[in-house]
Protein backbone atom coordinates (compact mmCIF):
# COMPACT_ATOMS: atom_id res chain seq x y z
CA UNK A 1 0.00 0.00 0.00
CA UNK A 2 0.99 4.04 -0.31
CA UNK A 3 0.06 6.79 1.50
CA UNK A 4 -0.64 10.28 -0.55
CA UNK A 5 -0.45 13.16 1.45
CA UNK A 6 -2.42 16.42 -0.14
CA UNK A 7 -1.24 19.53 1.56
CA UNK A 8 -3.71 22.34 0.62
CA UNK A 9 -3.88 26.05 1.73
CA UNK A 10 -6.68 24.88 4.26
CA UNK A 11 -6.61 21.44 4.45
CA UNK A 12 -5.20 18.66 4.91
CA UNK A 13 -5.92 15.18 3.61
CA UNK A 14 -4.11 11.73 4.07
CA UNK A 15 -5.55 8.48 1.81
CA UNK A 16 -4.33 4.71 1.80
CA UNK A 17 -3.88 3.94 -2.18
CA UNK A 18 -3.94 0.31 -3.37
CA UNK A 19 -2.15 -0.72 -6.56
CA UNK A 20 -5.07 -0.15 -8.60
CA UNK A 21 -4.99 3.76 -7.74
CA UNK A 22 -8.29 3.21 -5.59
CA UNK A 23 -8.21 5.25 -1.87
CA UNK A 24 -9.48 2.45 0.74
CA UNK A 25 -9.42 4.86 3.37
CA UNK A 26 -9.17 8.90 3.96
CA UNK A 27 -8.68 11.37 6.62
CA UNK A 28 -9.15 14.90 6.13
CA UNK A 29 -8.46 18.48 8.76
CA UNK A 30 -9.06 21.68 8.31
CA UNK A 31 -6.87 24.05 9.19
CA UNK A 32 -7.79 26.87 10.81
CA UNK A 33 -6.12 30.64 10.79
CA UNK A 34 -4.91 29.72 14.30
CA UNK A 35 -3.06 26.97 13.17
CA UNK A 36 -1.44 28.29 10.28
CA UNK A 37 1.01 30.00 12.39
CA UNK A 38 2.83 27.18 13.19
CA UNK A 39 2.34 25.71 9.69
CA UNK A 40 4.98 23.41 9.80
CA UNK A 41 4.40 21.98 12.94
CA UNK A 42 0.49 21.65 12.72
CA UNK A 43 1.23 19.43 9.15
CA UNK A 44 4.39 17.49 10.70
CA UNK A 45 2.40 16.75 13.77
CA UNK A 46 -0.85 15.15 11.88
CA UNK A 47 0.96 13.52 9.36
CA UNK A 48 3.07 11.67 11.94
CA UNK A 49 -0.16 10.61 14.33
CA UNK A 50 -1.74 9.26 11.18
CA UNK A 51 0.87 7.16 9.34
CA UNK A 52 1.33 5.84 13.22
CA UNK A 53 -1.62 4.46 13.06
CA UNK A 54 -1.94 3.75 9.93
CA UNK A 55 1.32 1.56 10.06
CA UNK A 56 -0.45 -0.55 12.49
CA UNK A 57 -3.20 -1.97 9.98
CA UNK A 58 -1.40 -1.41 6.46
CA UNK A 59 2.61 -2.60 5.07
CA UNK A 60 2.72 1.05 3.73
CA UNK A 61 5.67 1.11 1.10
CA UNK A 62 5.70 4.54 -0.15
CA UNK A 63 4.56 8.21 1.52
CA UNK A 64 3.66 10.76 -1.31
CA UNK A 65 2.88 14.44 -0.89
CA UNK A 66 1.06 16.66 -3.07
CA UNK A 67 1.90 20.26 -2.01
CA UNK A 68 1.36 23.77 -3.67
CA UNK A 69 4.06 26.07 -4.77
CA UNK A 70 7.61 25.73 -5.78
CA UNK A 71 8.88 21.74 -5.07
CA UNK A 72 12.48 21.38 -5.51
CA UNK A 73 14.95 18.53 -4.01
CA UNK A 74 12.21 17.36 -1.09
CA UNK A 75 11.72 20.82 -0.45
CA UNK A 76 8.76 23.56 -0.33
CA UNK A 77 11.12 26.12 -1.30
CA UNK A 78 7.99 28.07 -1.36
CA UNK A 79 4.06 28.10 -0.88
CA UNK A 80 2.49 31.07 -0.69
CA UNK A 81 -0.65 29.92 0.22
CA UNK A 82 1.01 27.77 2.79
CA UNK A 83 2.93 30.53 4.06
CA UNK A 84 6.12 28.41 3.84
CA UNK A 85 9.31 29.12 2.48
CA UNK A 86 12.66 26.47 2.16
CA UNK A 87 10.71 23.97 4.37
CA UNK A 88 12.27 20.41 3.98
CA UNK A 89 9.44 18.67 4.88
CA UNK A 90 11.15 15.47 3.31
CA UNK A 91 14.04 15.64 5.98
CA UNK A 92 11.85 16.55 8.76
CA UNK A 93 9.57 13.34 8.22
CA UNK A 94 12.49 11.06 7.60
CA UNK A 95 13.54 11.89 11.30
CA UNK A 96 10.26 9.98 12.39
CA UNK A 97 8.55 8.56 9.67
CA UNK A 98 10.76 5.15 8.29
CA UNK A 99 9.58 4.86 5.18
CA UNK A 100 10.25 6.59 1.74
CA UNK A 101 8.68 9.62 1.30
CA UNK A 102 8.87 11.74 -2.34
CA UNK A 103 7.02 15.10 -2.79
CA UNK A 104 5.78 17.01 -6.27
CA UNK A 105 3.70 20.08 -6.88
CA UNK A 106 -0.31 19.25 -5.80
CA UNK A 107 -1.27 20.38 -9.47
CA UNK A 108 0.54 18.41 -11.28
CA UNK A 109 0.07 15.12 -9.48
CA UNK A 110 -3.81 15.94 -9.66
CA UNK A 111 -3.04 16.14 -13.35
CA UNK A 112 -1.08 12.58 -13.58
CA UNK A 113 -3.70 11.15 -11.45
CA UNK A 114 -6.77 12.45 -13.80
CA UNK A 115 -4.47 11.38 -16.94
CA UNK A 116 -4.22 8.03 -16.14
CA UNK A 117 -7.11 7.19 -14.83
CA UNK A 118 -9.64 10.05 -14.86
CA UNK A 119 -11.08 12.89 -17.18
CA UNK A 120 -7.74 13.31 -19.30
CA UNK A 121 -7.36 9.65 -19.75
CA UNK A 122 -8.40 10.08 -23.46
CA UNK A 123 -6.80 12.58 -24.50
CA UNK A 124 -2.90 13.45 -25.67
CA UNK A 125 -2.99 17.41 -25.45
CA UNK A 126 -4.73 18.56 -22.19
CA UNK A 127 -4.41 22.02 -19.30
CA UNK A 128 -5.47 20.96 -15.96
CA UNK A 129 -6.20 23.50 -13.37
CA UNK A 130 -6.93 23.19 -9.58
CA UNK A 131 -9.19 26.00 -7.86
CA UNK A 132 -9.33 25.97 -4.63
CA UNK A 133 -7.29 27.89 -2.14
CA UNK A 134 -5.06 29.01 -5.07
CA UNK A 135 -4.93 27.94 -8.29
CA UNK A 136 -2.45 25.67 -9.77
CA UNK A 137 -2.10 24.14 -13.17
CA UNK A 138 -0.16 21.29 -15.30
CA UNK A 139 0.12 20.88 -19.28
CA UNK A 140 0.25 17.52 -20.92
CA UNK A 141 1.66 17.09 -24.25
CA UNK A 142 1.89 14.02 -26.42
CA UNK A 143 0.43 12.29 -22.85
CA UNK A 144 3.32 13.94 -21.13
CA UNK A 145 3.42 16.74 -18.44
CA UNK A 146 5.77 20.04 -19.82
CA UNK A 147 9.15 20.08 -19.04
CA UNK A 148 10.05 23.48 -17.48
CA UNK A 149 13.10 22.31 -16.75
CA UNK A 150 14.76 23.37 -13.32
CA UNK A 151 12.00 25.69 -12.29
CA UNK A 152 8.52 23.68 -12.22
CA UNK A 153 6.79 26.72 -14.06
CA UNK A 154 2.89 26.37 -14.85
CA UNK A 155 2.15 28.30 -11.89
CA UNK A 156 -1.21 30.24 -13.35
CA UNK A 157 -2.44 31.67 -10.66
CA UNK A 158 -0.07 34.36 -10.24
CA UNK A 159 -0.54 35.81 -14.16
CA UNK A 160 -1.60 38.62 -13.60
CA UNK A 161 -5.38 39.79 -15.00
CA UNK A 162 -5.59 43.06 -13.30
CA UNK A 163 -3.08 46.22 -13.25
CA UNK A 164 -2.32 47.41 -9.87
CA UNK A 165 -4.78 45.15 -8.66
CA UNK A 166 -5.44 43.26 -5.00
CA UNK A 167 -1.84 41.98 -3.27
CA UNK A 168 -1.56 38.15 -3.82
CA UNK A 169 0.51 36.41 -0.97
CA UNK A 170 3.15 36.37 -3.44
CA UNK A 171 3.82 39.94 -2.92
CA UNK A 172 2.53 40.98 -6.63
CA UNK A 173 -0.81 42.43 -7.92
CA UNK A 174 -3.51 41.85 -9.45
CA UNK A 175 -2.88 37.62 -9.38
CA UNK A 176 -5.55 35.63 -10.80
CA UNK A 177 -6.17 33.86 -7.90
CA UNK A 178 -6.90 36.83 -6.28
CA UNK A 179 -9.69 36.92 -7.96
CA UNK A 180 -10.79 33.33 -9.75
CA UNK A 181 -9.15 30.38 -6.68
CA UNK A 182 -12.29 28.62 -5.07
CA UNK A 183 -10.61 30.71 -1.73
CA UNK A 184 -11.72 34.13 -3.02
CA UNK A 185 -15.26 33.08 -4.36
CA UNK A 186 -15.95 31.84 -0.76
CA UNK A 187 -14.57 35.01 1.17
CA UNK A 188 -17.01 36.71 -1.17
CA UNK A 189 -19.39 34.74 -0.48
CA UNK A 190 -18.90 34.74 3.41
CA UNK A 191 -18.18 38.41 3.57
CA UNK A 192 -21.64 38.77 2.12
CA UNK A 193 -23.99 36.17 3.62
CA UNK A 194 -22.44 37.16 7.02
CA UNK A 195 -20.94 34.21 7.87
CA UNK A 196 -17.66 33.21 9.59
CA UNK A 197 -14.45 31.11 8.35
CA UNK A 198 -16.12 28.25 9.89
CA UNK A 199 -18.33 27.96 7.63
CA UNK A 200 -17.59 25.26 5.04
CA UNK A 201 -17.94 24.20 1.46
CA UNK A 202 -20.61 22.06 1.99
CA UNK A 203 -22.38 24.68 3.92
CA UNK A 204 -22.14 27.65 1.88
CA UNK A 205 -23.22 24.94 -1.18
CA UNK A 206 -26.30 24.40 0.87
CA UNK A 207 -27.02 28.00 0.88
CA UNK A 208 -26.73 28.55 -3.07
CA UNK A 209 -28.82 25.89 -3.95
CA UNK A 210 -31.33 26.70 -1.71
CA UNK A 211 -31.78 30.30 -2.64
CA UNK A 212 -34.98 31.14 -4.09
CA UNK A 213 -35.19 34.18 -6.58
CA UNK A 214 -37.24 36.01 -4.43
CA UNK A 215 -34.71 35.83 -1.39
CA UNK A 216 -33.12 39.04 -0.40
CA UNK A 217 -29.81 37.18 -1.09
CA UNK A 218 -30.08 36.31 -4.39
CA UNK A 219 -29.10 39.07 -6.48
CA UNK A 220 -26.41 39.35 -4.18
CA UNK A 221 -24.85 35.88 -4.35
CA UNK A 222 -25.84 35.64 -8.42
CA UNK A 223 -23.60 39.29 -8.70
CA UNK A 224 -20.90 37.37 -6.95
CA UNK A 225 -20.81 34.17 -8.73
CA UNK A 226 -20.92 36.55 -12.66
CA UNK A 227 -17.63 38.63 -11.41
CA UNK A 228 -16.30 35.33 -10.27
CA UNK A 229 -17.65 33.36 -13.74
CA UNK A 230 -16.15 36.37 -15.95
CA UNK A 231 -12.45 36.44 -13.50
CA UNK A 232 -12.15 32.62 -13.92
CA UNK A 233 -12.98 32.71 -18.16
CA UNK A 234 -10.52 35.34 -17.98
CA UNK A 235 -7.92 33.33 -16.95
CA UNK A 236 -8.50 30.30 -18.80
CA UNK A 237 -8.82 31.95 -21.93
CA UNK A 238 -5.58 33.05 -21.61
CA UNK A 239 -4.21 29.42 -21.54
CA UNK A 240 -6.42 28.46 -24.40
CA UNK A 241 -4.85 30.66 -26.47
CA UNK A 242 -1.73 29.68 -25.59
CA UNK A 243 -1.85 25.95 -25.73
CA UNK A 244 -5.16 25.14 -27.37
CA UNK A 245 -5.50 22.01 -25.43
CA UNK A 246 -8.10 19.08 -26.50
CA UNK A 247 -9.86 19.51 -22.75
CA UNK A 248 -9.80 21.22 -20.37
CA UNK A 249 -9.91 19.61 -16.33
CA UNK A 250 -10.66 21.33 -13.36
CA UNK A 251 -10.14 19.60 -10.28
CA UNK A 252 -10.18 21.18 -6.41
CA UNK A 253 -12.90 22.13 -4.29
CA UNK A 254 -14.74 23.22 -7.88
CA UNK A 255 -15.58 20.14 -8.35
CA UNK A 256 -18.44 20.38 -5.52
CA UNK A 257 -19.51 23.74 -7.07
CA UNK A 258 -20.41 22.19 -10.77
CA UNK A 259 -23.81 22.89 -10.64
CA UNK A 260 -23.78 26.05 -10.26
CA UNK A 261 -20.31 26.74 -11.87
CA UNK A 262 -19.73 24.96 -15.09
CA UNK A 263 -22.22 25.77 -17.61
CA UNK A 264 -22.02 29.62 -16.48
CA UNK A 265 -17.72 28.91 -17.63
CA UNK A 266 -18.38 26.94 -20.40
CA UNK A 267 -21.02 29.55 -21.80
CA UNK A 268 -18.78 32.74 -20.80
CA UNK A 269 -15.89 30.86 -22.82
CA UNK A 270 -18.46 30.10 -26.06
CA UNK A 271 -20.33 33.54 -26.54
CA UNK A 272 -17.77 36.23 -25.00
CA UNK A 273 -15.02 37.51 -27.01
CA UNK A 274 -12.31 35.81 -25.38
CA UNK A 275 -11.02 33.25 -27.56
CA UNK A 276 -8.57 34.13 -30.36
CA UNK A 277 -9.32 30.59 -32.49
CA UNK A 278 -13.22 30.58 -32.51
CA UNK A 279 -14.54 27.38 -30.83
CA UNK A 280 -18.17 25.38 -31.51
CA UNK A 281 -18.22 23.51 -28.17
CA UNK A 282 -15.59 23.79 -25.30
CA UNK A 283 -14.77 20.18 -23.66
CA UNK A 284 -14.15 21.26 -19.73
CA UNK A 285 -14.66 18.55 -17.53
CA UNK A 286 -14.22 18.22 -13.70
CA UNK A 287 -12.08 15.97 -12.15
CA UNK A 288 -13.42 12.48 -12.28
CA UNK A 289 -11.46 11.66 -9.09
CA UNK A 290 -12.35 14.88 -7.61
CA UNK A 291 -10.48 15.89 -4.36
CA UNK A 292 -8.90 12.54 -4.26
CA UNK A 293 -6.52 13.54 -7.70
CA UNK A 294 -3.98 15.01 -5.25
CA UNK A 295 -3.38 12.01 -3.05
CA UNK A 296 -3.46 10.02 -5.85
CA UNK A 297 -1.22 11.47 -8.11
CA UNK A 298 1.01 11.49 -5.38
CA UNK A 299 1.60 8.29 -5.12
CA UNK A 300 2.35 7.44 -9.01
Amino acid sequence: MKVGIDLGGSHIAIGVVNDKGKIIEKFEKRILNNEKKNIEKAIEENVFQHIKDLSKRYKIEKIGIAAPGTIQDGKIIKAYNLGIEEYNIVENLAKKIKIPVEIKNDAKCAAIAEHKYGCLKSYKRSLFLTLGTGIGGAVIINNELLDTGNLPGCEFGHMIIEKDGLLCSCGKFGCWQQYASMKALKDNLRKALGCDEKTDSKQLLNILRNTKKEDKSFTIINNIIEEYIENLAIGISNLINIFEPEIIGIGGSFVYFKDILLNKLENKLLKDNLLFNSRNDMKIQTAILENDAGIIGSTL
